[in-house]
């Protein structure tokens, strides 16, 4: 005996609306992703412009300041304030490298993609 025609319509339909909900999840989900990538590009982009600007008035000043101080001390000590100087800038550039290397670490990514497919997923075992 053969199963009614109005069952297999039911079941092909509701296959068809499960896989077109799925299809449209899965479209919101990549938008979503697009959109987060358009915006940490244009965030690291402000971000370097920055970086370059900082990078390159502070070393315009610190070397402007540098040059004054060991003027200042050119008689005395102009090689005891050109090495405490130097000793200086290099804890700083290694205290930055430092923070630079932490903060690159963990540097979110994704994170309202990943939270909405963290809310998928529990919404996804809660229902079965």
């Amino acid at each position: 005996m053969e199963p009614p025609a109005d069952k297999e319509a039911g079941l092909f339909a509701s296959v068809k609306r499960l896989l077109a909900t799925a299809l449209a999840v899965a479209h919101n989900r990549l938008e979503l992703v697009l959109v987060e990538a358009r915006e940490q590009r244009l965030l690291a982009f402000e971000a370097l412009f920055w970086v370059a600007v900082v990078a390159i008035c502070g070393f315009m000043a610190l070397a402007l300041f540098t040059v004054a101080v060991v003027v200042l001390f050119w008689e005395e000590h102009r090689l005891a304030v050109l090495l405490v100087l130097g000793g200086l800038y290099l804890l700083v550039t290694l205290g930055a490298f430092l923070r630079l290397r932490h903060r690159l670490n963990h540097w979110p990514f994704f994170p309202a993609s990943l939270d909405e497919l963290k809310k998928d997923k529990a919404c996804l075992e809660d229902k079965s």
